[in-house]
This record gives structure tokens, sequence and C-alpha cells, in this order.
């Protein structure tokens, strides 16, 4: 326990320096973006701003996900880093879209831009986000390895302003900083959307994908003493931890004991399945639902 309380707080101690490098550097990144006159670094700056308040959220969630579940927060605080999931994507996506609308009037019109000064930036932009993938990129958590992909896409992203700059300094076109930036605005647009789209899966509380009740249903039924299995519920608390709740239905003949059994053999199935935490409630041939939920709605019945 103690082993992995160390490396929770390692993880912890690299998050807050990354997030704080990201955020000295978005300040330095804005001002010289306008500095430069160069659109594709403003671009990048906004989307590092974003990314700055993804760290400062994952750093603050780090904390709160060592808090245990209670009366009032019963599942825990893991669908917290949801909600900060959720608020970084919807301030990515309206950076992406302000970029792109922007931009559109310097295609019809192109600005100088500073090239010596993009080819600093640039070289800036790689070292720092460089130095927190380097801080993450050993961290086995998947809140970490998700900031890790992030600050990648960064690097990436610096890559391409370095080697466009550096085109700009022997071929003069103003243009390709614009087409640079609203590039890189549609590429973090993708993602973002389909970020969105996972979010709002996990929210509405959907089966995961990796996931099939039918496969499930059926390895159930297999065991002798099964009947029937019904009322099923699978869902994910925060897109890694997955939960299932079903009625199932034995032989009236069924003893206490092979009850017993039989759950514990049903939940080891389903955890094999990727579901640690499942509640499995038993009826008999003879019984009614007691459900209302059962007896009064559509519902998932074999």
């Amino acid at each position: 326990m103690a082993h992995h309380d160390h490396n929770h707080s390692h993880a912890t101690k690299n998050i807050s320096v990354a997030f704080f490098l990201n955020i000295f550097f978005t300040i330095i990144e804005m001002i010289g973006g306008f500095l430069t006159n160069s659109y594709a670094i403003i671009s990048d700056a906004l989307h590092d701003l974003g990314d700055s308040f993804s760290l400062g959220i994952s750093w603050f969630l780090e904390k709160v996900s060592k808090k245990k579940p209670d009366r009032r927060y019963t599942f825990g605080y893991k669908r917290f880093s949801l909600l900060g999931a959720l608020i970084n994507s919807i301030i990515l996506l309206f950076g992406s879209l302000f970029i792109i609308i922007n931009a559109i009037p310097r295609f019809f019109n192109p600005e100088d831009v500073n090239t010596e000064g993009m080819i600093a930036f640039a070289i800036l932009g790689i070292l720092f986000n460089g130095l927190a993938v380097l801080l993450l990129h050993k961290e086995k958590s998947l809140n970490a390895k998700a900031i890790t992909l992030h600050l990648l896409e960064d690097v990436l992203g610096w890559v391409a302003v370095l080697v466009i700059s550096i085109f700009l300094l022997f071929i003069y076109i103003p243009i390709l900083d614009t087409i640079l930036s609203v590039l890189i605005a549609i590429y973090i647009l993708y993602h973002v959307i389909k970020n969105l789209i996972a979010i709002f899966v996990v929210f509405l509380q959907a089966v995961p994908k990796h996931l099939s009740i039918d496969e499930i249903e059926t390895e159930v039924k297999k065991f002798p003493l099964v009947t029937s299995i019904h009322h099923i519920h699978i869902w994910t608390l925060d897109g890694e931890k997955n939960f299932l709740s079903a009625h199932v239905t034995v032989k009236d003949n069924a003893t206490s004991d092979d009850i017993i059994e039989l759950k514990r053999k049903i939940k080891d199935l389903i955890c094999l399945k990727d579901v640690c935490h499942s509640t499995i409630e038993i009826e008999y041939e003879k019984e009614i639902c007691l459900d209302e939920k059962c007896q009064d709605e559509n519902h998932l019945s074999s």
C-alpha cells in the first residue's frame, strides 16, 4: 500500500510540474504569437491554454481521487474526471472554432510574419512540451497516459511550426502560416468531437463498446442451475471502471449453498469480461420479480 501511495504521490507531483511548465509557456507563447504576428502560434497558444486547464483539472482530480466513496457519493469521485474532461473539451471546441473563423480573412489578406521569431518559439515549444512528456511518460495511470498523449500532440504541432518557419526563410509564402493554423485547429477539433461523443456516451450510461450483453447472458445461462437472466444493466463509471446489475432466475430445487457458489462463479465470469463490480439478484422460478421496473417497463430479458 505504501508503494502504491508513493507512486500516486509521484504522479501527482509530475502532473503539477507539467501544469506549471505548460501555463508558463502558454503565457510566453500568447505574447510571442502577437509579437511575431503568427496565427499558427496564437492558435497553438489557445490549444495550450486548454491543455493547461486539462492539466490543472487532472492535478486536482489526482488529489480528489484519493477520497473514498461516502454516503453522498456512493460510487466515489471517479466521475469528477468526466466533468473536467467535458469542461476542457468545450474550451478546446470553442477555441478551435474561434481560430478557424478568424483565420478566414487572412486567406484573402495574408499578413507578414516574423519567421525568425516563429523558429525561436517553435524550439521553445518543443523543449517545454518535450520536458513535460519526459516527466509523465513513465507514469502508469490512465490519467497520466492521456495527458502524455495530449502533450505529445503539442510537440508534434511545434515540429510542424518549425518546419513551416524554416521553409518560409527560403520561400516566403505568408499564407502558409494561416493554412497551418487552420490545419492545427481542424486536427484538434476532430479529436475534441471524438472525446465529447465518448464523454456523452458515458454520461448516458451506454454499454461500453467492448462489452456485450448478449455474450454475458449466453455465458451465464450455461450454468446448469440458471434458467434465465433479465433486468440486466451494464455501464461505466468513468470510461474505465465498469458495473453490472442483473436478476438471475434459478431452478426451484437450488439450495442456499448452490446459490452462494453460483453467485461466486457468475461474478468471476463477469470480472473476466472487465466488469469487476457487479450486483446479482437471485430469484427462484416460482418467484414473481418484485422489481417494479421489471413488471411495468420494457426491459432486457431472456
